[in-house]
């Protein structure tokens, strides 16, 4: 009797260490795990693969798209102009990115005063990384790295907005992804499967 309650005793305590455990180790170091993934998307990844995608920025505001020419930003590109043809850098952890105009190979910055600036594709400016955001509407918004709270905007004659003008919901920072010209993705056609009882029937008889 006394050897049962000892062998009980021992699994009481080993399943009270089991449990207690965790809860101690998050009480001492104080595990804030949504910091940590925050953290690391904004930590730059030289292991991963970039991913380069193209596709336009449709302001909401001036109904246009968003170009980069040369020093000066703009939206007021029309759907397919050379100028709003942006690519899209990734390569990080997270959503940060580095957008270039394609035609002109100069990058979207924020410069400290807020104001959008092109910059030459041999620049690594930290003004020149975007945190993209998809919004509960649905559109994106980037988000300046370096100047977090600032975002990039423009007015309804397209004019950029300074970053510290801007609020994530505003208009103004409101966009839509939009593919080029050419290359709209075709939806594949969705295939309609039918059980009925005889088939239901022919699958009961067949041997497993």
């Amino acid at each position: 009797m006394r050897s049962l309650l000892s062998t009980l005793a021992i699994l009481f305590v080993q399943t009270l260490l089991v449990v207690c455990s965790p809860l101690q180790v998050l009480a001492v170091d104080n595990v804030n795990f949504s910091v940590h993934v925050e953290n690391q998307t904004r930590v730059r990844d030289g292991m991963s693969r970039r991913h380069h995608r193209v596709y336009q920025l449709y302001s909401r505001t001036s109904g246009k798209h968003v170009q980069v020419l040369g020093r000066r930003i703009s939206a007021r590109g029309e759907d397919g102009d050379k100028y709003a043809q942006l690519v899209v850098e990734a390569d990080t952890f997270g959503s940060q990115v580095r957008i270039r105009g394609k035609e002109t190979n100069y990058y979207l910055c924020m410069n400290r005063r807020g104001k959008l600036v092109g910059k030459k594709a041999s620049s690594r400016s930290a003004d020149c990384v975007f945190v993209e955001k998809v919004l509960e509407n649905h559109y994106t918004a980037l988000m300046s790295a370096r100047y977090t709270g600032w975002y990039v905007g423009f007015t309804k004659r397209g004019r950029p907005r300074r970053g510290p003008h801007t609020l994530p919901n505003q208009q103004d920072v409101h966009f839509m992804k939009r593919p080029p010209p050419g290359e709209q993705p075709h939806p594949q056609p969705f295939l309609f499967t039918t059980v009925s009882k005889r088939s239901k029937r022919v699958r009961a008889a067949r041997p497993s």
